[in-house]
C-alpha cells in the first residue's frame, strides 16, 4: 500500500530517536537566557501580514518572496512568521510592556517558515532561538546580548566560529551612505542583476548582500558604512567593542555585515561557522531602535538575535561533538501471568513516580521477548516476576552490567525504597570507575 502523504518539501521530521538532541541545546538555551536575565515569550505561528511589511521591510527578499501568505476565510491576510522579532515586537507594543520595569527582557523556541530553496542548512520550516531586549541603547547591551550567544556556542564546545561585527549607522548617517552607494552601483547599472537594479533605487544597502557572484564581486569594492558613521553612531559603536574587549569576547569588524533584515541600525553581529558549507551563518541580530515606532509605537531603542537551531546541530555533528545520549532505562520488570503483570505495572508507576525511568511489557510479549526488549532499552536493571516472587512478596533484582543479584521486597514502599539505594549504589561506582 503506498503512503498517503509525505512530508512538504524543506521540512524535516524530528524522530523520537533524535530528539533528545533539539532537547539539550534547548535546555541550554534556556539556561543561558535565564543567567542574563531573561523570560520566555511565545507568540503565534501567524501574524497579520502587515506586521512584516512594515517590520521586516517592503524591499527584502524575505517579504518580496519568501513568505508564506494566505486569504483567511474571514478575508485577512495572514503570513507565517519568518522570523521572530516582529511577532515579539509586536507583542512588546499590543500588551503594554514599555509599562513594565526596563529594560525588558525576552527570549523565544520557535519555528519559522520561508519559501526558499531548500538545501543543507536552509529549510521551509526551521526553528530558531531569539533573545530580545527592549528599553536601553546603551551599548553595555550590545555587549552583554552578543556575550550571552558567544556563552552558548562555548559551553556547546564548538570551535572556528568567528564573530563579526559591524555598525550600519541610525536613519541620518544612512541617508548619506545610501548617497555613496548609488553612486557607486549606478556606475555598474547595466552589469547588477534584476534584484539589485531593483534594490538600487529602494535600498542600496541590499546590494552589499547580494548573493550572485558578478554583483557579489562589484560589492567589494563599494564605499564602506563605517566612513559615514555619524558621531553618536561611532561612539556607540567605539562603546560596543570597548565592552567586549573587556569581556574578553574575540571579534573581527566586517563593514560589509548589513543583515538582510529592514530593521537594523547601528550594531549589526554575525556567528559563522566555518564547517557547514554556504549556510555558514549560525546566528545573526544586531540593534533595530526604530522597529518599535515603525509598528506604531513611541520611540523604543531595542536589539535581539537569533541562532538557527538546524544550523546548529550541522556544525556540531562536522566538528564531531556528541551530544549526550539520554539516560537509559533505569528498570525493566518483566512479568508471568495477569496477576504478575499487574504488580509490574503497579511497581513501574511508583517508582515513576520517584522520578525513575521504568517500563513494563505493555504489547504481550513471552517472558524470552520481554527480555530481549529490556536488553534493547539498555536496562540498567531486571526484574521478572511470577506467582512464586508474588506468592513471598520478594523479587530479584539483577544488575545488568556485572549479573549481580539481590533480593527486594515487592511492597511498593520498601521496593522503590531499595531500588533507589540499589541505583544510587551503581551510578556511584559508576562515576568512581570515570
Amino acid at each position: 500500500m503506498a503512503l498517503i502523504t509525505k512530508k512538504p518539501k524543506g521540512t524535516e521530521d524530528v524522530l523520537p530517536r533524535d530528539s533528545y538532541r533539539w532537547q539539550f541545546l534547548e535546555d541550554i538555551f534556556r539556561d543561558e537566557a535565564r543567567a542574563f536575565g531573561y523570560k520566555e515569550m511565545r507568540t503565534p505561528v501567524f501574524e497579520h501580514t502587515n506586521l512584516f511589511e512594515r517590520g521586516v521591510g517592503d524591499t527584502t527578499d524575505v517579504v518580496q518572496k519568501e513568505m508564506y501568505t494566505f486569504i483567511t476565510k474571514g478575508g485577512d491576510s495572514i503570513t507565517l512568521r519568518p522570523e521572530g522579532t516582529a511577532g515579539a515586537a509586536r507583542a512588546f507594543l499590543e500588551h503594554g510592556l514599555h509599562n513594565d520595569p526596563l529594560p525588558i527582557k525576552a527570549y523565544y523556541l520557535t519555528s519559522c517558515y520561508r519559501y526558499e530553496k531548500p538545501q543543507a542548512g536552509r529549510l521551509r520550516e526551521f526553528h530558531q532561538f531569539g533573545m530580545e531586549c527592549y528599553g536601553t541603547k546603551d551599548p553595555a547591551a550590545d555587549a552583554e546580548l552578543i556575550t550571552a550567544a558567544a556563552n552558548i556556542f562555548d559551553r556547546l564546545g564548538l570551535k572556528n566560529i568567528r564573530l563579526e561585527i559591524n555598525s550600519i549607522g541610525c536613519p541620518k548617517c544612512r541617508a548619506e551612505y545610501h548617497k555613496a552607494l548609488t553612486e557607486y552601483f549606478g556606475g555598474y547599472k547595466d552589469e547588477l542583476c534584476d534584484d539589485c537594479k531593483d534594490r538600487l533605487g529602494r535600498n542600496p544597502m541590499r546590494l552589499l548582500d547580494c548573493k550572485v557572484p558578478h554583483d557579489h564581486e562589484i560589492a567589494k569594492g563599494a564605499p564602506t558604512v563605517l566612513d559615514y558613521l555619524c558621531d553618536e553612531c561611532r561612539e556607540h559603536f567605539d562603546g560596543v567593542k570597548a565592552y567586549l574587549d573587556a569581556g574578553g569576547v574575540e571579534y573581527t569588524v566586517n563593514p560589509t555585515i548589513v543583515r538582510g533584515l529592514d530593521y537594523y541600525t547601528k550594531t549589526v553581529f554575525e556567528f559563522i561557522s566555518g564547517d557547514i558549507g554556504a549556510q555558514s551563518t549560525i546566528c545573526g541580530g544586531g540593534r533595530y531602535d526604530g522597529l518599535i515606532e515603525d509598528l506604531g509605537g513611541n520611540a523604543m531603542p531595542a536589539l535581539g538575535f537569533a541562532a538557527g537551531i538546524e544550523r546548529l546541530l550541522l556544525t556540531l555533528d562536522a566538528q564531531g561533538i556528541e551530544i549526550p545520549a539520554p539516560a537509559p532505562c533505569d528498570i525493566y520488570i518483566a512479568s508471568m501471568g495477569d496477576a504478575a503483570h499487574k504488580k509490574a505495572a503497579q511497581l513501574c508507576n511508583a517508582l515513576r513516580k520517584a522520578g525513575m525511568y521504568a517500563e513494563f511489557d505493555v504489547v504481550g510479549r513471552g517472558l524470552r521477548a520481554q527480555m530481549k526488549y529490556a536488553d534493547k532499552l539498555g536496562a540498567r536493571f531486571s526484574m521478572v516476576l511470577g506467582d512464586d516472587e508474588l506468592a513471598g512478596g520478594i523479587g530479584r533484582l539483577k544488575n545488568m552490567e556485572n549479573g549481580e543479584q539481590s533480593d527486594i521486597p515487592l511492597d511498593t514502599e520498601s521496593f522503590t525504597r531499595e531500588f533507589t539505594a540499589a541505583k544510587l549504589d551503581r551510578d556511584y561506582k559508576a562515576a568512581a570507575g570515570k
